[in-house]
């Protein structure tokens, strides 16, 4: 009879005792840095921001699948954070890099280039800091 209360007793406590321990939560502030770089991904180091009144920019781009973009330059700084799919991206010199959900690329400035998008549409957020009345791209 005792050992029948016992082994009930025994999981509550245990049950109570792991809910416990799932019920704290942090509540402290977390950082994760994605990108600190003075270069863009293929090596050019980064001169400077463009003159004139600064202005930022964030844009969500979707690219459908099986997608090359024209060759283009930027002529500003700016980071691409890739949220979905996977992007080819390539200068006309031959130098690639292939970007995955999560990852960050500091493009480069006024070095044509494009990206290819793999078998699934791709969405990114990208970062530029710019100015006042400049293109955020020009074809090349």
């Amino acid at each position: 009879m005792v050992r029948s209360r016992l082994i009930p007793s025994s999981l509550f406590i245990t049950a109570c005792l792991s809910l416990t321990g799932c019920a704290q939560t942090s509540t402290a502030v977390q950082t994760e840095p994605l990108l600190k770089t003075a270069h863009a991904w293929e090596g050019t180091r980064y001169e400077a921001y463009p003159e004139g009144r600064p202005e930022l920019s964030v844009l969500k781009i979707t690219i459908p699948a099986k997608t090359t973009l024209n060759w283009h330059t930027h002529p500003m700084p700016n980071a691409a954070y890739l949220i979905s799919g996977e992007l080819l991206v390539e200068t006309r010199d031959g130098k690639h890099t292939r970007l995955k959900p999560g990852q960050v690329l500091p493009e480069v400035v006024n070095v044509p280039h494009r990206g290819t998008s793999g078998n699934t549409p791709v969405e990114l957020i990208v970062f530029y800091a710019g100015a006042t009345g400049l293109p955020l791209s020009k074809p090349d």
